[in-house]
């Protein structure tokens, strides 16, 4: 394992997703295969815009603030629930059991506020001048999922927002392990955040041709890795983790759910949209963060995929798996099967859900693999999870314009455990 002082510990898990809101919600949906892929409801905005999505639960606003909010996005929105939810599950007391200028805040979003965006746009055309809010800068600014964070704990240390489009979560989290291992924060409450689900932007990746389409039932839409994939959900969701130093948690009694321990980043360089055919930047990012780990190749026991469900996405990503890890790699699920794509939240999700399933001793399986595409020969976890320990797990995410994040996940270092 890596020395001492370069890991960061996940003390608390905050999701909303497609699979339901709650520590565990999207975990559970992909052990039991039970997909938040839905048809659009008929009033919801996107109805008749795009065949299949992700659509998160409800969230009362009067449950984040009690008076209205006139820039309040849903992306912040869902931003705000998941770390209220995250830092009551670690136990941070700002002020008590953690000083405010030691805890930094890094949340992501790929797109901002685009449906206040949108509706303000829509409202100048019905009204002109008059009729665009004064709150609207303040709506739509990607940093704001991050500022309001800070601003709801009063947390006064470093605060960014990292635009890597569907890389952006997880570069979050390796953001929060350098920041510790830097010595530059004690605590770190980072993650990812998004609201696609707008006419405009459903329909710009429906142009694309990137999304799932013709799938009677929505459930079986996203299926990464199957022969029957044509395309990814389009989903909005958030995630927030809080990561802390050892020594921090340790301080505290804090019980640890696992350890982030290495991270990789790599930019491929090659086109907008598509990744390099032969995963050569996914690789890289793959072997950087084992290394960064202090690990081999071969200490690596599971993988949770980027896995989108696109047809040169998934054989990219495979080709990438056998470049660093053989034939006989580690085991592999991707958690979109059962909550489609949630851009810019995705990878901060599936780094939680790597963690929980090395403190559970539980690999999820992919949901609708039933036909594996010859090339993407993996190890697929399928039909039901794996039990048994896992020691080491990466989890990959993959954006538009070509980055690739790639992170080292291990048992928690603190003596106190969140399960077993």
């Amino acid at each position: 394992m890596s020395a001492p002082g370069r890991t960061a510990v996940m003390t608390g898990i905050g999701m909303v997703t497609p699979a339901g809101r709650g520590l565990t919600a999207t975990f559970d949906a992909q052990c039991e295969g039970r997909s938040g892929i839905v048809t659009p409801p008929r009033d919801h905005v996107v109805a008749t815009w795009i065949e299949n999505a992700g659509v998160a639960p409800d969230i009362d606003p009067a449950t984040i603030y009690k008076r209205a909010d006139p820039c309040l996005d849903r992306y912040v929105l869902l931003a705000l629930a998941a770390a209220d939810d995250a830092i009551a599950d670690a136990g941070i007391a700002v002020g008590d059991n953690a000083d405010p200028h030691r805890i930094a805040t890094v949340v992501s979003s790929g797109g901002g506020g685009l449906l206040t965006y949108e509706d303000q746009a829509a409202t100048r055309r019905d009204k002109g001048r008059t009729g665009i809010s004064p709150y609207m800068i303040p709506g739509i600014l990607p940093n704001m999922a991050a500022a309001r964070i800070a601003l709801r704990f009063g947390l006064r240390g470093y605060s960014a927002a990292i635009a890597t489009a569907c890389a952006a979560g997880a570069q979050s989290i390796a953001e929060g392990l350098r920041l510790i291992r830097a010595g530059e924060a004690d605590v770190v409450v980072c993650g990812g955040t998004d609201a696609p689900l707008h006419p405009s932007i459903a329909t710009g990746f429906v142009n694309a041709r990137a999304t799932a389409n013709g799938w009677a039932d929505p459930t079986q839409a996203s299926r990464p890795f199957d022969s029957g994939r044509n395309g990814f959900v389009l989903s909005e969701g958030a995630c927030v983790v809080v990561l802390e130093s050892v020594e921090h948690a340790e301080a505290r009694g804090a019980a640890g759910y696992a350890d982030i321990i290495g991270w990789g980043g790599t930019t491929d360089a090659h086109h907008l949209t598509a990744p390099r055919a032969d995963g050569e930047g996914a690789a890289e990012a793959m072997r950087k963060a084992v290394k960064d780990a202090g690990l081999v190749p071969s200490d690596v026991e599971y993988i949770n995929a980027h896995g989108t469900s696109t047809k040169r996405g998934d054989v990219a990503e495979t080709k990438a798996v056998h470049d660093v890890f053989g034939t006989d790699g580690p085991a592999v699920s991707a958690t979109k099967s059962v909550i489609g794509h949630s851009l810019a939240a995705a990878g901060a999700i599936e780094a939680a859900v790597t963690a929980l399933a090395i403190a559970k001793g539980t690999l999820p399986p992919t949901f609708n693999l039933t036909d594996v595409d010859p090339g993407c020969d993996l190890d697929h976890v399928l039909d039901k999870p794996r039990q048994g320990p896992v020691s080491v797990a990466l989890s990959n995410s993959f954006g538009f314009g070509g980055h690739n994040i790639s992170l080292a996940v291990g048992p928690t270092s603190t003596t106190a455990k969140r399960f077993g």
